[in-house]
């Protein structure tokens, strides 16, 4: 099995983040919302310009201001200490939480939408059937399900797909892996 990187999702923080700024009173949330948003709207529209990296320069001045809003949330939501004569850790604020995930995972995509679409099927079926029965199950149910998805991805209609196999003529995908 390969080991993964864990990544968050911009579009999820933005729900924490509504939260925050609307039951603590405190600025951070609202102004890291904004930022994130005013990144993303930024990507989009070197996007649709045909433009591939967004400039250098105002890649740094987002990732500054990420992290000074992340030392202000931070200077507004210290850790909490564990208390003398208590057993476990201390518990931690929300905002507290929210931060830590935030600087410790700074760098992913504003939403994981096809990713989570990927692991959709073979979570809905653990959770109806409790597990697979073996690994090899589970790895023929994701090979199964990558197909059609894969083929969608690179513009083919996924019943083309699926008859193309079913027809023993499965189609192969660049760049797929």
């Amino acid at each position: 099995m390969r080991a993964c990187v864990h990544a968050l999702c911009n579009a999820h923080l933005l729900r924490e983040l509504t939260f925050l700024a609307q039951s603590s009173g405190q600025a951070w949330p609202q102004r890291m919302m904004d930022m994130l948003l005013a990144a993303h709207r930024g990507c989009e529209r070197a996007r649709t310009q045909g433009i591939t990296a967004v400039p250098s320069r105002q890649v740094l001045r987002w990732i500054g201001r990420y992290r000074a809003l992340l030392d202000e949330g931070q200077a507004l939501n210290p850790q909490r200490v564990k208390e003398q004569g208590k057993r476990g850790r201390a518990k931690q604020s929300d905002a507290f939480n929210l931060l830590r995930r935030l600087r410790d995972h700074e760098s992913v995509p504003f939403t994981n939408n096809l990713a989570e679409r990927a692991i959709r099927m073979p979570k809905v079926k653990q959770k109806i059937s409790g597990c697979f029965r073996t690994f090899a199950g589970a790895q023929s149910f994701c090979t199964i399900r990558s197909y059609p998805d894969t083929a969608r991805k690179h513009g083919v209609g996924r019943l083309d797909a699926l008859r193309a196999a079913f027809n023993d003529a499965p189609m192969e995908f660049v760049g797929s892996g």
